[in-house]
């Protein structure tokens, strides 16, 4: 996908038949930065207001949103595939002064995932390209989420208005982008058990690739499981 200003996840674990460890390797030694250093906004706005304890951070890049949430009081466990990415985010942890509250794990989530379980668990833009089981990673990661905690998944509704779908080899178009509704249902989760905190999509401006603004729509599901 193109190159985004703001910092958005598309970093997201692939399979190597799509975008995998080597793609993002070779992605992130390209500059000494990918993304702005920001965590990403609607993580901001849906857990300031939450208690602090343990996050689970997937997809996180070079840290944005595992540095947020660490400075905020949480532990953070913070998965990327790229390892190149993951020894960039220690060090900018370590230039926050919050090294010590996240763990940096490399998995590539179609084949393995962190242990435990967490008070929240984020993933932003967990798209790619190629073959890619994200609705079962997701319901993983709703798995993981401790009785109380809250799930929040945030993604784009389509392509960018600039992004040109006819110009793009078969595999970069079977990316789906699913409606919140259709998130939720994917979840498959146990009648009873969540409570559904936000299922909507939303307007953002972000920079095009000429450096003028844009406007994207993008969407957010946040859950909380029930004690």
């Amino acid at each position: 996908m193109a190159d985004h200003r703001q910092h958005e996840q598309q970093h997201t674990p692939g399979t190597e038949r799509g975008w995998g460890e080597t793609y993002w390797d070779g992605r992130y030694r390209e500059r000494a930065r990918i993304w702005s250093g920001s965590a990403n906004a609607l993580l901001v706005r849906e857990a300031s207001d939450l208690a602090p304890g343990r996050a689970l951070d997937l997809g996180c890049g070079e840290g944005g949103d595992a540095i947020w949430l660490a400075r905020r009081g949480w532990r953070v466990t913070a998965t990327d595939i790229s390892g190149v990415a993951l020894e960039r985010a220690a060090a900018h942890a370590a230039g926050a002064g919050v090294g010590d509250r996240v763990e940096w794990e490399r998995h590539d989530l179609a084949d393995s995932f962190p242990a435990g379980e967490f008070d929240l668990v984020s993933s932003c833009f967990l798209h790619t390209y190629g073959e890619f089981p994200r609705e079962r990673i997701l319901r993983t990661a709703a798995s993981a989420v401790a009785p109380g905690g809250v799930l929040l998944i945030v993604g784009h509704a389509g392509w960018a208005p600039w992004q040109d779908v006819e110009s793009m080899d078969a595999p970069q178009r079977t990316v789906r982008f699913p409606t919140p509704d259709q998130v939720v249902a994917e979840l498959e989760l146990p009648e009873g058990a969540w409570e559904v905190l936000l299922a909507a999509e939303h307007e953002r401006v972000q920079d095009m690739p000429d450096g003028t603004p844009g406007t994207r729509t993008d969407n957010a599901v946040k859950l909380r499981r029930l004690p």
